[in-house]
């Protein structure tokens, strides 16, 4: 028997990348890859986890909750705004991942954009019913476009050329598009739905390109969406004390969950094997 070398691994996993298949869990993978999947799943878990915080002050009120967790959220309208715009944008970013290399992370993608389109038609209802209301509720959902319009372009990561991880993921077929082709795809998307809406996004150089087929946008905030990322946001450092007193106080739980199950595996009853009885005909 011919012992399968790492070379002979490596070319398999080529070979099954460029014929467009899955990689499962129990696949031989290369270390990156692994390491990438790890990054990329993890991040969208720990969004997941963070994500009830920017809401909570509407929770009595409203019992929807966001994605970006390092801005304030200051207005019933944010609820909406937020449903409307991160909620697309996240759908705009992970449609592509149900079509990722990783077997379990696409067929998870699959479920989780069903309830994100679930949370973007219910942001995007919300705020057509403000925008037939008052003045004041008008005004207020401007002013929630115009505080999340920017940090939800910053959602689809660093431009391409700065991307450092963009280029390898597309090559193993984690990712389909680009940041910035995302990103082109979320404004083409998202201009005619803010027209019907009746609110302005607050960008004067959009405007639709007709040599391009696509609309134009004016420069992202690039050392704004590193501050955030570094830790340096506006509610970075709340949003992870929470989270840290939320593990703490939870500690009794963990630790009689553990005591219950020691205190159950030492008490657990003998199991006795039973045989067939002796053939005395």
């Amino acid at each position: 028997m011919t012992d399968v070398t790492e070379p002979d691994l490596q070319a398999h996993f080529d070979e099954t990348i460029s014929r467009d298949r899955r990689i499962e869990p129990r696949d031989w993978m290369p270390d990156s890859y692994r390491k990438t999947m790890i990054r990329q799943i993890s991040q969208h878990a720990h969004s997941e986890i963070i994500g009830m915080q920017p809401e909570g002050n509407w929770i009595t009120r409203a019992q929807k909750y966001s994605s970006i967790f390092n801005y304030p959220t200051l207005t019933y309208a944010d609820v909406g705004v937020i449903g409307w715009l991160v909620d697309g944008a996240a759908i705009c970013n992970q449609v592509p991942l149900c079509r990722s290399s990783y077997g379990p992370y696409a067929r998870a993608m699959i479920r989780i954009c069903k309830e994100e389109s679930f949370h973007q038609r219910q942001g995007y209802e919300l705020l057509l019913t403000m925008m037939r209301g008052t003045a004041a509720q008008k005004d207020m959902a401007q002013d929630a476009t115009n505080r999340f319009w920017w940090p939800s372009l910053m959602m689809f990561g660093p431009p391409d050329d700065a991307s450092p991880n963009t280029e390898q993921s597309m090559k193993w077929g984690i990712k389909r598009h680009t940041n910035d082709e995302l990103r082109q795809r979320f404004v083409d998307m998202t201009v005619p739905q803010a027209d019907k809406l009746g609110v302005t996004l607050p960008d004067p150089q959009l405007r639709w390109n007709e040599a391009r087929g696509h609309y134009d946008f004016g420069p992202v905030d690039w050392a704004e969406f590193k501050a955030v990322v570094a830790g340096n946001g506006p509610c970075n450092a709340q949003r992870i004390a929470k989270r840290k007193a939320a593990h703490d106080d939870g500690a009794w739980v963990r630790e009689a969950a553990l005591a219950h199950a020691a205190k159950n595996k030492n008490h657990a009853p003998e199991r006795t094997r039973l045989t067939p009885a002796a053939n005395h005909g």
